[in-house]
């Protein structure tokens, strides 16, 4: 089985070029695993943010976190990317990765409605 692309929404690949060289590479190794269609060595459902979703957990000193969702069959879908200051995720960074979720779904529905 080939690995599944990956697809990067909104800022969320440049968000992740900002993390410091040691999460980045740690962020890279296990994106490859879920490509693979494995699981991440560290990682919990974000169902608050959509059916699917998880979160990918990075500690390197700093805890950087990454929400994807991997379970359609065209690829990975590499929501939102970001620091984690608190130990309570932000109010804004579950709304964003809600967000690129919700506008995700309605472009999969308009796309395979136009296909048809």
């Amino acid at each position: 089985m080939s690995d599944k692309p990956l697809f990067w929404l909104g800022s969320s690949r440049n968000d992740l070029k900002a993390f410091p060289l040691d999460a980045r590479r740690v962020a890279g190794f296990q994106l490859r695993r879920v490509q693979q269609g494995l699981e991440p060595n560290d990682w919990k459902p974000m169902p608050t943010v959509g059916p699917g979703v998880r979160e990918i957990r990075i500690h390197t000193g700093l805890e950087h976190r990454v929400f994807y969702v991997a379970k359609f069959t065209e690829g990975v879908y590499v929501l939102h990317a970001f620091e984690k200051r608190t130990k309570k995720t932000l109010k804004r960074d579950l709304e964003l990765g809600r967000d690129r979720f919700r506008a995700l779904v309605m472009k999969r529905r308009t796309d395979n409605f136009t296909q048809r």
